[in-house]
């Protein structure tokens, strides 16, 4: 036992010999720290570009009637005794009595008819006839197309048709409203005009009662047009035509 312990001291003590010395083992540990390598970090600074939005104004363009100079306006002579109306179909007032030989300058003509918009001679003002009564030296197709505005004909004081209603049976739309009460020297009924679909075309259509007491009108009105059909009812005196009433329209 005592032999065993002898050995391993002497083996201890062989070993220590063959190491570093302590101010060796302290340098090594130094140097180990010492040694501990630094990094060094470079900053690439990154930059976000906010592009720059350009707004592209909306123009609204307002049409304008390009005046045609006089020396080259169709002529236009009456041939049969005709009205000259406030609006481009029959449907619209009486504005003035024409007579075979009554001269004029048409000066446009309709947006949904071929009527014309013509200033005779023998009148202040100027009224739409139709192509049927008149003789026309010139060409009508360089006039401006233009819609009438009815609330430049006159006045009207009785208002618009009250309780505007409408309804579908089939193919065919029935309107009815409230009567408006006229004096009897006043009173020119009622005018409508709308956009109905018949046989697949989308057509204007003008129509008008010549008095107070009929409240009610049916019209043909199909499916399959390029739009969708639509009116408005207005109120008629000898002066002039109310603000229109839109039409309630059932859809097909």
């Amino acid at each position: 036992m005592r032999k065993t312990f002898v050995t391993l001291l002497l083996i201890v003590l062989a070993l220590s010999a063959c190491g570093p010395a302590p101010e060796e083992q302290a340098t090594m540990t130094a140097a180990a720290w010492t040694q501990t390598p630094t990094s060094t970090l470079t900053f690439t600074p990154t930059f976000t570009l906010t592009p720059t939005i350009t707004l592209t104004p909306t123009i609204t363009l307002t049409p304008t009637l390009t005046a045609i100079p006089t020396a080259t306006l169709p002529i236009v002579t009456v041939n049969k005794q005709a009205h000259c109306r406030y609006g481009p179909s029959a449907a619209y007032l009486h504005a003035a009595d024409l007579y075979p030989a009554d001269k004029g300058v048409a000066r446009w003509r309709g947006v949904y008819s071929q009527w014309l918009y013509v200033q005779f001679e023998k009148l202040s003002y100027s009224c739409w006839v139709a192509p049927s009564v008149v003789d026309v030296i010139g060409d009508v197709s360089v006039l401006p197309k233009v819609e009438p505005d009815l609330q430049r004909v006159g006045s009207n004081m009785y208002g618009p048709p009250p309780n505007v209603q409408a309804y579908r049976n089939g193919d065919e739309v029935t309107i009815t409203w409230g009567q408006v009460e006229m004096t009897k020297d006043d009173d020119r009924g009622y005018f409508i005009e709308a956009f109905v679909c018949q046989g697949g075309a989308y057509l204007w259509w003008t129509f008008s009662y010549p008095d107070q007491f009929i409240t009610e009108y049916t019209i043909e009105d199909e499916a399959g047009c390029i739009a969708e059909s639509y009116g408005k009812l207005y109120t008629v005196e000898k002066h002039g035509y109310s603000l229109p009433v839109d039409i309630p329209w059932p859809k097909p």
